[in-house]
């Protein structure tokens, strides 16, 4: 999977670009130029290692959606 279907589908999921820049280690300027059409001249490539770090935030992400789940079923 690409960067940018990738984080479109965090995105999706209410992971905001600012998180994912923050996992990274980066800027979210630099997250929005990594989602450009690779053609542009501002286009920038993912930083390394964002696919660890996207799928930290995703597995964060469901435990809590999962822990809500629980509390609402008491």
């Amino acid at each position: 999977m690409d960067f940018r279907k990738a984080s479109d589908r965090a995105t999706g999921a209410c992971i905001t670009l600012a998180a994912i820049a923050e996992a990274c280690g980066t800027a979210p300027q630099t997250l929005r130029r990594a989602r450009m059409d690779p053609g542009t001249p501002n286009y920038r490539k993912p930083p390394d290692g964002w696919e660890g770090a996207l799928a930290q935030l995703a597995r964060q992400r469901a435990e809590y959606l999962i822990g809500l789940a629980k509390e609402l079923e008491g």
